[in-house]
């Protein structure tokens, strides 16, 4: 899933974490992303610190809302919250994020983060303002 939506090569964040759309289902909005948790991100506990866990999940849910609009918009996030439901270990992860609610002011997302093998170790809501990315058409 190549394409204009690929942030590993527009933005350095996404690439130290490992960014890739695998998917996206237009019917449901929702997004399919592959991650890798560096070795840098890991604690002196053995997992990924609790704010990179955020970023995974911000990460996803913000796609999903740029790919629902065909890139012309993306969310400026207003709060996010999370739940760390298991240690998250270094290396690869895999996050859907979805868009709940769209409306002309405001936006309801959720992501959650997952193990290869399907298990939840995160989960997030947030609530967003839409906002037009400038000089990209859908």
């Amino acid at each position: 899933m190549t394409d204009m939506f690929d942030r590993s090569q527009v933005w350095p964040h996404a690439k130290l974490m490992g960014a890739e759309a695998v998917a996206f289902d237009e019917a449901t909005q929702t997004i399919t992303m592959r991650f890798s948790a560096p070795p840098e991100f890991i604690t002196p506990r053995g997992s990924v610190q609790g704010g990179l866990v955020a970023g995974f999940l911000d990460e996803a849910m913000g796609w999903a809302y740029t790919r629902a609009t065909g890139g012309t918009h993306s969310p400026l996030m207003l709060d996010l919250n999370i739940s760390l439901l298991k240690p998250v270990p270094e290396g690869p992860l895999m996050a859907k994020g979805r868009v709940v609610k769209s409306g002309r002011r405001v936006l309801f997302l959720e992501a959650e983060l997952m193990l290869e093998d399907g298990t939840v170790v995160a989960r997030s809501t947030s609530t967003a303002i839409p906002t037009e990315n400038p000089g990209i058409t859908g």
